[in-house]
């Protein structure tokens, strides 16, 4: 389904984690999506999100909140 990551797909992110009151600086969003789409803690201490390429973005950033929490945030 996503083949590449814009602006449309990272302001969808920002709206669930500004909800959480995460910095956006504490981001890293690649503009590729993957299979499956992950959330994890880097060792510089941001949170990698990387998108789901086969699920619904929508369906996929209703569980981001969950994922997020699980990486340890």
């Amino acid at each position: 389904m996503l083949e590449r990551i814009t602006l449309t797909e990272i302001q969808a992110v920002f709206a669930v984690t500004d909800a959480l009151g995460i910095s956006r600086e504490a981001l890293v969003i690649p503009l590729a999506p993957g299979r499956p789409g992950r959330v994890r803690r880097l060792p510089n201490g941001k949170l990698e999100i990387v998108l789901d390429a086969d699920v619904p973005l929508v369906a996929w950033l209703e569980g981001l909140p969950e994922r997020i929490r699980a990486a340890g945030s």
